[in-house]
């Protein structure tokens, strides 16, 4: 029986392969989500992968993920500088919540360095590319082997 992990996409990432190329690359949200359900399928994980830039959104598939899911990777995007409610809502789950963002937000704008995800992560993968999505998933399936 496969596990059930959730990828979650906050604001703007839609636009991945257009927005900031320099910044982002040339990949699209649509090959993130290939790349996660071709890795997924490797580790035995069914992927249920999601984008918003809707907040609310993003919280209601965490809601969602309590009960049917064995970990998240989630990228809050612009939502990991600001969003006390995402935090309050992955601070609710029971299972391993790895944080991802393709650029290295430590390297960029001082308000960038600021993550109310960080402090409930099990891990942070920050700065490499959309491959950290799939480093992501290897260590998620690491952390939920029973």
């Amino acid at each position: 029986m496969a596990r059930t992990a959730f990828v979650l996409n906050g604001p703007n990432l839609n636009l991945l392969g257009k927005r900031e190329p320099t910044i982002y690359g040339h990949e699209t949200l649509a090959d993130v989500e290939a790349s996660c359900r071709a890795t997924g399928a490797t580790l035995g994980l069914e992927i249920r992968f999601h984008q918003s830039n809707r907040e609310y959104e993003l919280i209601d598939w965490i809601h969602e993920a309590r009960e049917a899911a064995c970990g998240i990777v989630i990228n809050p995007a612009a939502f990991t500088h600001t969003s006390v409610a995402i935090h309050d809502a992955l601070a609710m789950c029971d299972f391993p919540i790895l944080e991802v963002h393709i650029s290295n937000i430590h390297k960029r704008e001082a308000f960038r360095h600021h993550s109310y995800v960080s402090s409930l992560a099990s891990g942070v993968i920050a700065g490499f590319g959309t491959q950290g999505y799939v480093l992501a998933l290897h260590r998620l399936a690491t952390l939920v082997v029973a």
